[in-house]
């Protein structure tokens, strides 16, 4: 992790005099001359002011690797394209390494002045005090957010106030194998769509080498399965009309979910490859696994690593209702609190650039995220993508299929990461043969337990 610094930096500069060959003595002379007092204050001043002008503005994120990479080359291109601002980009490690780190400091002199927080951090950050809604800002600027995609702005608006701007999101999908699915007889432009496809896919895919269907140990998964029965994961419609009191998974929707992997788990038609995104892809990719859900953002990668034809679909649905959709996964950007007034303009202009079409194209190409401004679809090099990789445009039409409400919007309550791990530890329990009814209770009780501890330490 790197040191941390202020938002703000001051840069000093000492003068330097450099002294050449003269034509004629007259020039050397006076170049070799010592600089009077007043005249060495009055050039370091006006090099300083020139520096001082420009406002620093440090950028806390979570993205490693390619993703960093792509990051901190758009924020070079940003600081490159402007005078006035200067973005510095921070690596934190995790998005719960981030979480750990911004708490410590938020508030502070030394918290950033921009801040990436995943999505279930979106109710801490609205009730820390360490942050400045960008509606202020919305507000203040006149700025038209209706250019940007609805179904990710729903998830960070909280009583129609946009509180922190959609940055790298995605949503689940379905991975499969096109040429499994041709040799046992299913149609590959035809993929499953509701649970009881996927079980009879899941089936006939099934071999001595291979298991039809598996799904990660992540609590992100069963929450999508729930959205799209049009379920909402907490009361107080899903924690946006009030704090959350219960978990409202238990119901009939979360039993068809849990029921759904247990038939297929003991069916041995289903294998559970544990919590590591690493682990499942790579049984995908040796063809131990036809058929799994993953990231969106993972589209390009596992297609380009893949030795076979991927196929990517919608996220099945239970057989009792319509297809409701997904809710957005990934993280947003916040404004930190605490800063001068010209910085807060600098961090939102970054904001604003950062979601024109060109930036949000180059973004969408080179991370697999989506764009955040559906025009930048219309580009010439997302259309040159797109030919390229097909896959990438399922999950774009899945998330504009969406259909907006409180559970597609998804869920806000502060203890979201361990009422995650206590949906993934009962989904455990049941593939180890806990009935589907008894693990759910289990996840509910320790979501509930979770809820109500937080509830009593803010009291």
């Amino acid at each position: 992790m790197k040191k941390m610094t202020k938002c703000v930096f001051t840069f000093a500069f000492m003068l330097t005099v450099a002294t050449g060959c003269q034509t004629n003595d007259e020039e050397e002379a006076t170049a070799n001359e010592p600089a009077t007092e007043q005249e060495e204050n009055n050039d370091s001043n006006m090099e300083t002011n020139e520096q001082d002008d420009v406002i620093e503005i440090e950028f806390w994120h979570a993205m490693g690797g390619g993703l960093g990479d792509t990051l901190e080359a758009l924020i070079s291109d940003y600081n490159a394209s402007q005078s006035d601002y200067h973005i510095t980009p921070e690596y934190q490690g995790s998005y719960e390494e981030l979480l750990t780190q911004f708490r410590t400091v938020g508030g502070t002199d030394t918290a950033p002045g921009l801040i990436q927080m995943f999505e279930v951090g979106t109710k801490y950050m609205i009730e820390s005090d360490y942050i400045i809604p960008v509606q202020e800002w919305i507000n203040r600027d006149n700025y038209n957010i209706t250019q940007l995609e609805e179904n990710i702005l729903s998830y960070y608006m909280v009583d129609d106030q946009l509180y922190s701007m959609p940055f790298n999101s995605s949503t689940p999908a379905l991975f499969y194998n096109k040429e499994m699915f041709e040799e046992v007889g299913l149609d590959p432009e035809n993929p499953p769509s509701t649970f009881s496809e996927v079980a009879e896919a899941a089936e006939l895919l099934t071999n001595d080498d291979t298991y039809g269907f598996s799904m990660l140990g992540h609590g992100w998964f069963f929450e999508q399965l729930i959205s799209t029965q049009g379920a909402d994961y907490v009361d107080e419609e899903n924690g946006r009309e009030g704090d959350a009191n219960e978990a409202l998974f238990g119901g009939e929707e979360g039993l068809r979910a849990f029921e759904w992997l247990a038939n297929m788990n003991d069916s041995e038609v289903f294998n559970y490859y544990g919590r590591d995104w690493d682990d499942l892809r790579a049984a995908f990719q040796t063809e131990n696994v036809a058929m799994y859900m993953d990231s969106s953002a993972g589209t390009k990668e596992m297609v380009d690593n893949a030795s076979f034809e991927v196929g990517v679909a919608y996220m099945p649905h239970a057989d009792e209702v319509e297809r409701h959709g997904v809710v957005i996964g990934g993280a947003s950007v916040w404004m930190g609190s605490g800063i001068s007034d010209e910085q807060q303009e600098a961090a939102w202009d970054f904001m604003k650039w950062f979601n024109e079409p060109e930036v949000q194209a180059e973004w969408h190409v080179n991370t697999g995220y989506f764009s955040t401004n559906p025009d930048a679809y219309e580009e010439a090099i997302v259309h040159e993508e797109h030919e390229k990789y097909p896959q990438l445009t399922v999950p774009i039409a899945q998330l504009q299929d969406t259909i907006p409400s409180s559970a597609t919007q998804g869920a806000l309550i502060t203890v979201f990461p361990e009422s995650r791990e206590q949906v993934v530890t009962s989904l455990e329990a049941l593939y180890q043969g806990t009935s589907p009814e008894e693990a759910l209770k289990q996840a509910v009780e320790g979501t509930n337990r979770a809820i109500d501890v937080a509830k009593r330490a803010s009291e």
